[in-house]
């Protein structure tokens, strides 16, 4: 697949690249071993992170994945219990690191678009008997990817929190695009995270730094999650080189999000006006757009084969469903050009 300028990459918003000011800012980052606990831009970022998400304490990592895990494994034990909702990130999408590594079950919570309420938890608490797992942790996706990009409202965060800790359990929020809601909704991080235990961020997704993800939690978490890191292999040297990356996107980036949630609803409400394209339009709050296409054009991965001879890149997330993702590397020009070109390809010939 040609990589040209002329190619619109609407897969992920972890395909961004670094700007030309970003790369200006690792190249002169102050740099040391993080290993030794000597890395002076790491440390940095931590800092940063922490003040920004209201926690004691926070550790960069190489990826939301690693985040995620250390987040589960620091507040968990093997046999424990996680309630979340089914269709999680860290459950679809992290390999099964939560079992394979931190050893723990999972109880599913339905809720429409990745979203569920604090009565939701109490049912599948299990009970205080040897035959049982112990319930340990509850996980909220912010905002949810499969979900659609939706954003939790912060009082919703805050009822599911304040019952999980009535009874007993954590809260980690997997925040992967966190600054995506918060922007959305005009809030700061800490209106969330204030009622979360632990929380983890990415760097590399909408904010467009090269590498990494952080977990912010009290100061006794963050020593675990900090030996974690070291134990999943996750420490790394001279990163002040990538750490300057993300240090630049928090300063620079944040506010910059408006403008992919503003094209991903100028393309939504294009292609729904296409025949054989399905959407609810308004349902699309940051910067995802996921669709459905009529049968008689293909199946889903059909579609996007389809696309990508044209110059536009998505992924197909189930038999007849796409997902569009808006990114710093993604113009409106290129969002109206994507969205005509979807109009084009759909008045292609139907699959016999």
């Amino acid at each position: 697949m040609d990589t040209s300028k002329n190619v619109i990459d609407l897969r992920s918003d972890t395909v961004t690249r670094p700007t030309a000011a970003m790369r200006e800012a690792m190249a002169r980052a102050e740099v040391g071993d993080d290993v030794l606990g000597d890395e002076p831009t790491v440390m940095a970022l931590q800092e940063k992170a922490a003040n920004l998400l209201g926690k004691e304490g926070a550790v960069y990592v190489p990826s939301g994945t690693m985040a995620n895990l250390c987040s589960i494994r620091s507040q968990t034990s093997h046999g424990d219990e996680i309630i979340a909702h089914n269709e999680s990130h860290f459950y679809f999408y992290e390999t099964g690191a939560f079992a394979a590594i931190a050893g723990c079950s999972v109880r599913f919570v339905s809720g429409h678009r990745g979203l569920f309420n604090a009565d939701d938890i109490d049912p599948l608490v299990r009970p205080a008997q040897i035959h049982f797992p112990r319930t340990r942790l509850v996980v909220i996706e912010n905002t949810h990817n499969r979900g659609g990009g939706s954003i939790w409202p912060v009082e919703q965060v805050a009822a599911v929190a304040e019952r999980a800790h009535a009874l007993g359990l954590r809260v980690h929020m997997d925040g992967a695009r966190l600054m995506n809601a918060c922007i959305a909704l005009g809030v700061e991080p800490t209106a969330y995270t204030q009622h979360v235990d632990t929380v983890s961020m990415c760097f590399s997704k909408g904010l467009g730094a090269p590498v990494g993800s952080i977990v912010a939690a009290d100061r006794e978490t963050i020593e675990k999650v900090h030996r974690l890191r070291k134990m999943f292999g996750g420490t790394m040297r001279q990163s002040g080189i990538i750490a300057a990356g993300a240090i630049y996107a928090l300063d620079h980036h944040v506010q910059r999000l408006a403008e992919d949630h503003a094209n991903a609803k100028r393309f939504a409400a294009k292609i729904a006006r296409v025949p054989g394209i399905s959407l609810n339009a308004a349902e699309v709050e940051t910067n995802m757009v996921f669709f459905d296409v009529d049968p008689q054009w293909g199946t889903g991965r059909q579609f996007t084969r389809r696309l990508e001879r044209e110059g536009v890149r998505m992924f197909d997330t189930g038999p007849q469903r796409l997902r569009a993702v808006f990114h710093l590397d993604v113009s409106a020009a290129q969002t109206d050009r994507a969205a005509e070109i979807i109009g084009r390809v759909m008045q292609g010939s139907a699959v016999a």
